[in-house]
């Protein structure tokens, strides 16, 4: 039977769905089987229902950033009218038969409780009801703000004592969040503030943690960056005109500036991100903003106030700033109303916005005691990798394996920012090829600081080093000196000779390159390791509630027995790499001794040699694909198999097969796929789409990072 954590909160503003979605998280990342439970739905934020379209904000991110459909919540209204009615019983009934539809699937249950609502005394007793009859263990959530230890050790005795009777559920442990959360201020916006120092300890300085009556499962900082709004959020909850829609959707104000100063006493606030705010009059400051636009600054947006507008030769004027993306809004209130209600915007986060609730998500799950929460829960791991648990377990063998890699892209503005994320989470040591300058320029632009260990490789003062190496491993080829300089002015085969002399432990590419630029020059130079036939390609296809292998969906046409072979080694290689148990299912359109034909025997031949080659793995096949992936389905058609229904590795027979159905499941099934990674080399290389985000050339750093340490533990290079 499952077990369930009740998580209510002891006051309004706790950040109560981003500490249930953060603890989810963190649960699924360690490899809990994990679902999640709202029963009442409720908006305590002013402007919450019109940013969310009338849909429950938990609900919709959990379906959004996970595999989990929990059942829609009850309105709090409806609730209430029940309660009313004296149907109290009829409604616990309701929802422990909802909890049990999310319960049977899985080992934890997250609950989101009630916010506390001084106009509706009986929802802190509602709260201990539903814990009570959902035969719950409590998590309290609380927001310390300027509070002493002593004050903070009241409010927890009482807020816990609800909890508290005889034959009610305990407390089990608290969450502090937004810790140094600074006053709020009429005319000061959220994002403006900083965090507030906090010299409490409160495991030593507060007695109910001190003692160990409850456990301190996290305490989460406050952040101002995670109330960065999109301009598009701020259009839409001030209902203000938009002048100029530019890239409203995407850029977010990381700072307000409220500004009627002469241009020489603004300058500094013209930052990356900051939302400037002025009256429709004030041309002087308009155009000095259009200025920094054109230099390249991303700025969030520009406000104007009070119902004006320049003069239409200074619109005309500054009509190519706003070809660079700049937003322009216009509020018909002054300036200082202006102010005072960008000051008072919803905290909450509107359910079309993944990017603000993942931040969130990470900002509480990195921070949660999961060790002792499973320890407690007496909770055991899945076998099968989740995704959340792929990406974390991707990041600590990343950090551990501490690895050179170099970007051949380095002034690529993606590129830039996913090396300075490598480095600030230590995931990689990155080294980026380019002028000095121009990549300072690139990383200011976006107003980013480039960390000093970060390491900038200057083509023209290097390249030099590498002709006479260049000629010496293609002298076969009649590579002549001038030819290899000139070959050498490209940053991708400069970066590979230095992964091929051992300089760099791999190589990421892409983000502006053909995947022939990046594949090509490390089948010339690098080559592949002795025990590889060929050099292939996997995708990790981050399904719902596992992470499987693919291979190879992106280099080889049509291999034949002994190649196919040698993929589907190299590919369980791959996976046992990622924490993946390889379990291979050999893909064709029959299964076992039901079909014939040379697609078929080709199949089985390579399975025949894979498993002569490594008779330790499970390696099976030819399998269908669904006898492959669905158990029922594998015990009808391969009832003695031990990979069918269990597949984590799915090898198919040639590239037309891969591709399509990597890309079909991909772009049906709304799928995460980080790849494709090449296998095989040397040493790692590895390539980009063209639209890569700057999240998946992080995850691809990572990927090429642990698979230098592959090869290194394995004497492959």
């Amino acid at each position: 039977m499952a077990k369930n954590l009740f998580i209510a909160p002891t006051s309004m503003d706790s950040g109560l769905t981003s500490v249930c979605l953060g603890l989810l998280r963190a649960l699924e990342r360690v490899g809990v089987s994990v679902g999640f439970y709202k029963p009442f739905s409720q908006s305590v934020h002013e402007g919450e229902s019109h940013h969310n379209d009338g849909k429950d904000p938990s609900v919709a991110f959990v379906r959004a950033r996970s595999h989990l459909e929990p059942p829609a919540p009850m309105s709090l209204k409806e609730a209430q009218q029940l309660l009313n009615k004296g149907k109290a019983d009829l409604l616990m009934e309701t929802v422990v038969g909802e909890y049990q539809k999310v319960a049977k699937t899985v080992d934890v249950v997250i609950i989101e409780g009630l916010v506390p609502d001084r106009s509706e005394a009986y929802i802190a007793r509602l709260n201990v009801e539903l814990a009570r009859n959902l035969g719950s263990e409590v998590i309290l959530v609380s927001t310390p703000k300027n509070s002493t230890a002593e004050e903070l050790d009241e409010e927890l005795d009482f807020s816990s004592r609800l909890f508290a009777n005889p034959s009610d559920p305990d407390v089990i442990g608290i969450i502090l969040n937004k810790v140094g959360e600074p006053a709020k201020s009429e005319f000061t916006p959220r994002v403006n503030s900083e965090a507030a120092g906090t010299p409490i300890d409160f495991q030593n300085d507060c007695k109910v943690f001190a003692d160990g009556r409850f456990r301190l499962l996290a305490c989460i900082p406050w952040q101002p960056e995670l109330l960065a709004v999109r301009v598009s959020d701020i259009a839409r909850e001030m209902q203000v005109s938009i002048l100029h829609e530019g890239q409203m959707q995407s850029r977010r104000v990381q700072k307000v500036s409220v500004s009627a100063r002469t241009i020489r006493n603004m300058i500094d606030t013209l930052k990356p991100g900051t939302l400037m705010v002025t009256p429709g009059d004030r041309e002087d400051v308009i155009v000095a903003t259009a200025v920094a636009a054109l230099n390249g600054v991303p700025l969030a947006g520009l406000m104007l106030t009070g119902g004006l507008m320049p003069d239409d030769r200074v619109v005309d004027l500054c009509r190519r700033a706003l070809d660079t993306g700049l937003p322009v809004l216009r509020a018909e209130t002054n300036t200082y109303e202006t102010a005072h209600r960008l000051a008072n915007l919803s905290a909450a986060i509107p359910v079309d916005d993944p990017d603000r609730i993942e931040k969130a998500m990470e900002a509480v799950a990195t921070r949660v005691d999961t060790d002792w929460l499973q320890e407690h829960l007496k909770v055991q791991r899945q076998s099968r990798l989740s995704p959340p648990a792929f990406r974390y377990l991707l990041s600590e063998r990343s950090r551990a394996a501490a690895k050179r890699i170099v970007l051949p892209e380095g002034n690529e503005p993606r590129t830039v920012q996913a090396a300075i994320i490598c480095h600030q989470r230590g995931l990689a040591r990155c080294a980026l090829i380019g002028t000095p300058g121009e990549i300072e320029n690139v990383a200011k632009s976006q107003g980013l600081t480039l960390p000093e260990d970060i390491e900038i490789i200057d083509p023209v003062k290097v390249r030099g080093n590498y002709i006479q190496p260049m000629v010496e491993r293609r002298k076969h080829k009649g590579l002549a000196p001038d030819m290899a300089e000139a070959m050498l002015e490209d940053n991708v085969v400069l970066g590979t000779m230095m992964v091929a002399m051992d300089e760099a432990d791999g190589l990421v590419s892409g983000a502006i390159h053909t995947t022939a630029n990046t594949v090509r020059p490390a089948l010339q130079l690098i080559k592949t390791h002795d025990e590889a036939k060929v050099v292939s390609s996997v995708f990790f296809m981050l399904l719902p509630q596992q992470v499987v292998v693919y291979g190879d969906c992106a280099i080889n046409p049509d291999p034949n027995a002994e190649e196919l072979a040698d993929i589907a080694i190299q590919s369980a290689q791959s996976a046992e790499a990622f924490g993946i148990e390889p379990i291979v299912a050999m893909i064709s359109y029959s299964t076992g001794e039901s079909g014939s034909g040379q697609d078929v025997e080709k199949v089985r031949e390579a399975t025949r040699i894979a498993q002569e080659r490594r008779p330790d793995l499970l390696i099976d096949g030819p399998l269908q694909y669904d006898a492959a992936a669905i158990e029922s389905v594998g015990k009808s058609k391969a009832p003695g198999s031990k990979v069918a229904g269990r597949a984590t590795v799915f090898i198919f027979p040639d590239l037309n097969t891969g591709n399509t159905t990597y890309k079909a499941v991909q772009r049906s099934a709304n799928v995460v796929s980080i790849g494709p990674m090449l296998q095989g080399l040397r040493k790692p290389v590895n390539d980009l789409s063209r639209g890569a985000l700057v999240e998946d050339i992080v995850f691809t750093i990572a990927i090429t990072a642990v698979q230098a340490k592959q090869v290194e533990n394995a004497g492959l290079a």
